[in-house]
């Protein structure tokens, strides 16, 4: 495919095929997504499109190095082609523009070396416009195939019929450097845009060089290396330091620090011990481990998110439906026009048939729509490229657009804001230290696997202090745990306990209440029947948190926090971010329905919705575009539009502006594509542009405009 006729052609024979719903084509990613009511042989699909004259092969047979290859020899090929053209344009141009001390070859030899050219190296044109001819449609090919074909055909009569025109008063002069100067300016542009089209999916290729070829499995006790491909579920995988983790897994021994940078953009080596995921891609930095495979092939965290990427690249902007439509008639017009070309300069102009086939030509030629074809995938290939790198993934080209144009921001407080799991905050005692008090509380707490025990004994732990062994450990549901220390009697639980358990309280009822006043969770310790301390635990604040929630208050019109904690756990919080916006104690549908309701209202959407992806799933389908908290390993969230991998709030804002980077590069592309044939058609026609000067125009504008995208890489 060479320009957005051709996509128009493709989804057109595509739709045409028995139980296709939809096709949608790519020119960026020479890619067709097709969806059908029902099973649709993929053999039919196929055979549509080549018979269409264009090539096909679905995608799931196209492993990433064949796709490679296949662009290297499609380069290469191009590159031989190129190297023929401008070599004998070389020759043929200026012998044939009458420059002083510049002998003129003779017509024959220069029809003998156009020949080569046209034919040789602009063969592709003719054979692709043949194709669209026989499939009754016209695209860029037909329009070359007829300037440059016009040209040489013109000029081959002028040579070989030179008696007879010039007995008959017509023009004998010949257009030879017009044919082989178009076809030499095309295919430099042509290689120009594949070059840089190459580029602009960077982000893949770095992707997929972090999959290992290979992989070291454990079987029968014995280590064996085998291709990454064999690796089975539950395979014993060996990693040492240096090495890449084949595949995603569970470590069952050895501790080891991973570079998870790739993946989640985040720069810091994560600590991994037994029982932590690892993921294939990563780099194993320290120790040797040892893990049991749980995610392989297709199934691994790198391969979702390659694959995520892919179907973001070949996705559509809303954007490029009018360049679509514009498309959809811009051919046969071109025609109609350089048609009307010709008969105004011969007919009204009173010029001579030569003359106005030369200015018909300029027009066919400037007239192609490549910079069209390409002005919003380009765009969208480098900014979900460019997404990815920064820790983003966009599930399509929409959610980008929407995310440019959002106006308000929902946030979900529990693991958005806050860190999602609860941390000792405050510890007030009685006649113990703060260490004493660790001390007991963690000793009991770490027979229990309650969040609120895990964050004691995490309490104690980050302050050095280890629990003791422990005897008669108990639990009960809701209240807390009791357990003998050292010979006390050690209860750690709610105030409800302590009641029930008839402790005496003097000195922690008052900081008790304080805390949930302040919407913390209170946790009291008793030692043989009387309260010594009393915890507060909170779900602390990301530390990005306030910087993020600033940010985004500077780019869109509202700030909302919703969550279903209570009040006064959800006021502390927004008073601590600075929102002013906040809606406590909702379930997961009436966080959705508080969506629908500042949908309703013009002035506040595009709504976006940031959640765990998880209790907010109904928020995040109903949002215009939702947006899933991740860690890069989590990227399963399927109810987001867009995941943010490491997990950190920046990447919202981050993303806005991301979209919006997108959104006014494909406007520019646009724009320039449009004014290009606004302006080049009238003044070819009107015979201000040479053939020569419109070829190489065209040939400038596809690259300029692909050059433009590349400029979100730095973004």
């Amino acid at each position: 495919m060479t320009c957005a006729a051709c996509v128009a052609r493709v989804e057109k024979v595509l739709r045409r095929v028995e139980g296709v719903q939809e096709a949608s084509v790519n020119l960026a990613t020479e890619g067709a997504t097709v969806r059908a009511q029902r099973d649709v042989p993929v053999e039919a699909l196929v055979s549509a499109v080549e018979k269409a004259g264009y090539g096909a092969a679905p995608h799931r047979k196209v492993a990433p190095e064949e796709d490679e290859r296949r662009r290297a020899d499609a380069l290469r090929s191009s590159t031989v082609r190129l190297a023929v053209a401008i070599a004998l344009g070389l020759v043929v141009v200026p012998t044939s523009m009458h420059i002083p001390g510049v002998p003129m070859l003779p017509p024959i030899v220069q029809f003998v070396l156009s020949a080569v050219v046209v034919f040789g190296a602009g063969w592709p044109f003719f054979t692709h416009a043949y194709r669209a001819l026989r499939g009754r449609y016209a695209d860029m090919n037909v329009l070359i195939a007829l300037g440059t074909g016009t040209a040489f055909a013109w000029s081959a009569v002028a040579t070989f019929f030179r008696d007879a025109l010039q007995a008959r008063g017509l023009s004998t002069d010949v257009y030879y450097e017009v044919a082989v100067a178009i076809i030499a300016l095309i295919l430099l542009g042509r290689w120009l845009e594949a070059r840089a089209k190459g580029r602009t999916s960077d982000a893949i290729k770095r992707l997929l060089s972090l999959q290992s070829k290979a992989a070291r499995i454990l079987r029968n006790g014995e280590e064996q290396d085998v291709p990454v491909e064999q690796v089975q579920r539950d395979d014993l995988v060996v990693v040492r330091p240096g090495e890449r983790v084949p595949v995603d897994g569970i470590i069952e021994s050895g501790d080891t620090s991973l570079d998870e940078s790739m993946l989640t953009g985040e720069s810091m080596p994560v600590d991994k011990g037994i029982g932590a995921r690892v993921y294939a891609g990563t780099q194993n930095l320290h120790g040797a481990i040892r893990f049991r495979a749980t995610g392989v092939g297709a199934e691994t965290a790198l391969a979702r998110i390659v694959e995520l990427v892919r179907q973001a690249q070949g996705s559509r902007a809303p954007i490029q439906a009018l360049a679509d439509r514009i498309t959809s008639v811009f051919v046969p017009v071109v025609l109609m026009i350089a048609t009307a070309t010709f008969v105004g300069w011969f007919a009204l102009a009173g010029g001579g048939a030569a003359e106005a086939m030369v200015h018909a030509v300029a027009v066919l030629i400037i007239a192609c729509p490549c910079a069209l074809g390409l002005a919003t995938p380009t765009a969208i290939m480098v900014g979900t490229g460019r997404a990815a790198e920064l820790g983003i993934l966009v599930r399509d080209a929409e959610a980008l657009e929407q995310l440019a144009r959002t106006r308000t921001v929902i946030l979900d407080k529990t693991g958005t804001l806050t860190r999602g799991k609860p941390e000792v905050v405050q510890v007030v005692t009685r006649s113990l230290s703060e260490e004493q008090a660790l001390r007991l509380a963690a000793s009991v707490e770490q027979n229990s696997e309650h969040p609120i025990a895990e964050a004691i004994v995490r309490a104690a732990t980050n302050r050095g202090i280890q629990p003791v062994e422990t005897t008669g450990f108990r639990a009960t549901s809701g209240k807390g745990v009791v357990a003998t220390v050292e010979g006390q009697s050690v209860l750690v639980g709610t105030l409800r306990m302590m009641q029930e358990e008839g402790v005496s309280m003097n000195g922690v009822v008052e900081p008790a209440e304080s805390f949930a006043q302040e919407g913390k969770t209170t946790v009291v310790l008793s030692v043989d029947g009387a309260a010594q301390a009393v915890f507060a635990l909170a779900d602390t604040l990301k530390p990005e948190a306030k910087d993020a929630v600033a940010r985004l208050k500077s780019l869109v019109r509202q700030v909302w926090m919703i969550t279903g904690d209570n009040e006064a756990t959800a006021q502390s919080i927004a008073r601590a971010v600075e929102i002013e916006n906040v809606l406590a104690g909702v379930l997961p549908e009436d966080k959705a329905g508080k969506v629908v309701e500042l949908q309703g209202d013009e002035a506040s959407r595009p709504v976006a919705m940031v959640g765990d992806g998880i209790n907010d799933a109904p928020a995040l389908a109903q949002a215009d575009v939702g947006i899933a908290m991740g860690t890069g390993t989590d990227i399963a969230v399927e109810a987001g539009d867009v995941t943010l991998m490491k997990g950190d709030l920046n990447g919202v804002p981050d993303s806005i502006l991301l979209g919006r980077a997108v959104l006014a590069n494909i406007k520019q592309n646009l724009f320039f594509a449009f004014v290009y044939n606004t302006l080049g058609i009238p003044l070819a026609a009107l015979g201000f542009l040479s053939p020569i000067i419109a070829s190489a125009a065209m040939a400038m504008s596809s690259v300029s405009v692909v050059s433009n995208a590349l400029r979100l890489r730095r973004v």
